[in-house]
């Protein structure tokens, strides 16, 4: 039986073309590392996916409890959903300018720009916007239509495959919303607590 691990994808092994620059970069661009496979940084996304549960849960709690929302549908949830924007936006920003999310160090994952350094702030919150393309578009194709739950999974599940899939083309094999951010994700022990 086949392994479907990262290590035996070959795309993290030092040897492999998606660890070094193009032939046309210029010299002083990002150091050659290795790109985590795609296997494992979708692994670090799902993972991110079940921490950001207790986020949704906690802000969503102290909105609804201070605000007195009564139910779901109460005329404030557009409101709500703001809030989580921001909320969500805040945690990111503040974990990628520090190198590593709690998902990323768990995955040996980290976040730096196209130079190996920490990222900035502005270029955490522009791969912020930029990484809602994971979500947008199947969101706004199903705004228009009534769709079942079900359908609706399908659609936004599939969209989220095939823009995984897309990486395969990037020539560093990084996400898109990566290369237009600037950033990129390199494999990185877990950083230090200093």
């Amino acid at each position: 039986m086949a392994s479907s691990s990262p290590e035996a994808s070959g795309s993290d092994r030092p040897g492999s073309p998606s660890t070094h620059l193009a032939p046309d970069a210029p010299a002083a661009t990002a150091p050659v590392s290795i790109v985590p496979g795609l296997w494992r940084r979708m692994a670090c996304w799902l993972y991110e996916g079940m921490l950001l549960f207790a986020v949704v849960f906690v802000s969503g709690w102290l909105f609804s409890t201070l605000g007195q929302m009564r139910d779901a549908m109460d005329e404030r949830r557009h409101l709500l959903q703001a809030f989580l924007f921001v909320v969500f936006g805040v945690y990111f920003v503040w974990f990628w300018t520090r190198g590593q999310t709690l998902a990323m160090k768990t995955w040996n994952i980290r976040i730096v720009d196209m130079l190996g350094r920490p990222i900035s702030q502005r270029r955490a919150l522009a791969r912020y916007l930029l990484s809602w393309v994971w979500f947008l578009p199947p969101l706004a194709a199903i705004a228009p239509f009534k769709l079942s739950g079900g359908e609706s999974t399908v659609l936004i599940f599939g969209w989220i495959a095939v823009w995984a899939l897309l990486a395969r083309f990037h020539p560093e094999r990084q996400f898109w919303h990566d290369a237009w951010a600037g950033t990129r994700l390199i494999t990185s022990k877990p950083m230090s607590r200093q």
